[in-house]
């Protein structure tokens, strides 16, 4: 694609995107997040509902008065009133999120022939991106072991590969910053995808699917771990790996900004804890291979 074909497809505004991505009847999860007041209003609805008017003037009022706004990129099941693997009907996306490095990130991306073209390139704010494509026929595992090989190949957000996550709704303000920065969508394809046509490896040890067959083959004698004990084993992880506990602080609060009230305490805790744990393990002698060899074991969020 040319950049005057790039050219003459026209912004899509919120509404055209979301009836772009689903099917009318299709329930999805449109999040406001306003971080300044600590409130998270989460509406469950059809595309159609969510693409109509009235909807869209009532998250203009919200976005005014500095809430953020986001949408689950797969549809819901049909009495679903969560937004949780469980509750996921089927997977409709794939997406990356480059908020390091985007611009030189976005360019290897495009470049590379390790992906498909993307449906979408949102533009979230300075330098940083949201890459989308459409996809049918992949298992939720497929799709987050897809959505982590890329993270990994293109420098992307760890944090950004559940397949529950929202991303940003095009047509809206990022208030993360003191400034407005209005997202923009812009098209780059109309296919739909699969498995096939992505050709990075996924059959690592930090893959979802990984995840899923070693949880399998321990469910009859392991009970299931909560969400606090994952962001802990994860935090844990990255620090065994020698990432920057800043870092980690900021993914796993950014993960967590959803349900927590202040969630970087909350991250800023649970690295703490991790640390101290780590450094009791070390003190009679565990080494950070044996760290690892524990917690790889343990599904990743991340």
């Amino acid at each position: 694609m040319n950049a005057n074909e790039k050219l003459e497809r026209p912004v899509p505004s919120a509404s055209e995107y979301i009836l772009d991505n689903f099917k009318p009847t299709d329930r999805i999860a449109v999040l406001v997040l306003n971080r300044q007041l600590g409130e998270t209003t989460q509406r469950i609805t059809t595309a159609e509902k969510a693409s109509s008017p009235e909807f869209q003037a009532w998250l203009r009022y919200k976005n005014a008065n500095g809430a953020d706004i986001y949408v689950g990129m797969n549809a819901l099941k049909h009495h679903a009133s969560t937004r949780t693997k469980d509750d996921i009907e089927n997977i409709s996306h794939l997406y990356l999120d480059l908020d390091h490095s985007g611009a030189a990130s976005l360019e290897a991306l495009e470049n590379s022939e390790l992906v498909p073209r993307a449906n979408y390139v949102l533009n979230t704010s300075p330098e940083k991106f949201q890459v989308v494509w459409k996809v049918e026929e992949m298992t939720i595992e497929e799709a987050e072991a897809l959505n982590q090989a890329m993270v990994r190949e293109f420098e992307g957000d760890p944090a950004a590969t559940d397949s529950t996550r929202v991303l940003r709704l095009p047509g809206f303000a990022n208030k993360k910053y003191e400034e407005d920065f209005y997202v923009q969508a812009r098209t780059q394809s109309t296919q739909t995808y699969h498995l096939r046509d992505f050709k990075l490896q996924i059959d690592s040890q930090d893959a979802p699917r990984h995840h899923e067959e070693v949880a399998r083959r321990q469910s009859a004698s392991s009970s299931a771990l909560s969400q606090s004990e994952h962001d802990w084993a994860y935090a844990k992880r990255a620090l065994a790996r020698g990432d920057d506990p800043e870092e980690i602080i900021r993914r796993i609060a950014d993960y967590r900004a959803t349900d927590k009230h202040d969630p970087h305490y909350y991250a800023q805790h649970t690295v703490t804890k991790a640390q101290s744990e780590l450094a009791k393990k070390s003190s009679v002698g565990t080494t950070v291979e044996t760290e690892l060899r524990e917690q790889s074991e343990r599904p990743d969020h991340f």
